[in-house]
């Protein structure tokens, strides 16, 4: 319950451009890095989450004042937006790499990211940045987020949700599904633009979504609710068939979740996954 209301607040709060900084190569960064660091599953998720929401205020804030000291109209716009743009650009890998360092922090598990490995990693990428500037880009990402840096991942949204299903007496192999859970994720967060694609125009019944469905869809794609009981719905489908519509209908009580909605993005992440129109 607890889990679904945070969903709900913050589906009800979405920045015009959530997803902006969920593009795949920024996620493989984080991925790859986390794997180097040999931080367990649910930090790099954590690290996503925190850069995107880190990102997307810092750029409002930016914005939000750098208009506020422009003249000059659409030409002293643009400027104002190249400035910003370099900003950004300028300290990204640090950004990440901070935020990579908070989620290790507030992970339970024993590896923690220390400043000396932040800084050995900045200095193979030939950045010249120092202890000070590392502990101060850390502390803008806390100060921007207002120290909101603990949400919830959709790792946990799965890892509750077999645990109910387990004790409500759903039958399903519980470890190997966890595993496959954990890899269909991955895959999700890697190819999350291909997938909710497919769903959208499964959705709306058009290969040319307009604008205003786009924009509309956005609750759907950051829907943590959604996406863990289409990972559970499709590692059942892979794993244990026979299993797959008693679990389906365990999570639609569960959840609130129609069949019809876990079917479509079962099918639309086995068509990633696959390369196949058909799975």
């Amino acid at each position: 319950i607890h889990l679904a209301a945070e969903n709900e607040q913050y589906l009800s709060e979405l920045p015009e451009h959530t997803g902006c900084f969920k593009e795949r190569r920024i996620v493989e960064f984080i991925f790859l890095l986390s794997e180097k660091w040999h931080l367990d599953q649910s930090t790099r998720y954590q690290a996503v989450e925190l850069l995107e929401r880190f990102m997307i205020k810092q750029v409002e804030q930016m914005c939000e004042s750098s208009s506020g000291n422009v003249t000059g109209g659409a030409q002293g716009q643009g400027s104002s937006w190249r400035s910003v743009r370099d900003q950004v650009v300028s300290t990204f890998v640090l950004r990440l790499v901070s935020c990579v360092q908070l989620a290790s922090k507030l992970s339970l598990h024993y590896t923690r990211v220390t400043s000396d490995t932040a800084l050995r990693f900045l200095q193979c990428l030939k950045y010249s940045y120092t202890k000070q500037e590392l502990l101060e880009s850390e502390l803008a990402v806390l100060n921007t987020l207002h120290f909101h840096v603990h949400m919830s991942t959709p790792l946990a949204y799965v890892e509750l949700l077999l645990e109910v299903l387990g004790h409500n007496g759903c039958l399903f192999p519980a470890k190997p599904l966890h595993q496959v859970c954990v890899h269909l994720l991955d895959c999700c967060y890697l190819t999350r633009e291909t997938i909710y694609d497919t769903l959208l125009k499964i959705a709306i019944e058009n290969s040319t979504p307009s604008e205003l469905q786009v924009a509309k869809f956005l609750t759907v794609k950051e829907d943590f609710m959604l996406l863990a009981v289409g990972i559970i719905s499709t590692g059942v489908f892979i794993l244990s068939p026979g299993h797959w519509e008693q679990v389906v209908e365990h999570l639609k009580c569960i959840t609130g979740i129609t069949a019809q909605s876990i079917l479509e993005f079962s099918y639309a992440v086995l068509r990633c996954v696959l390369g196949s129109p058909t799975p």
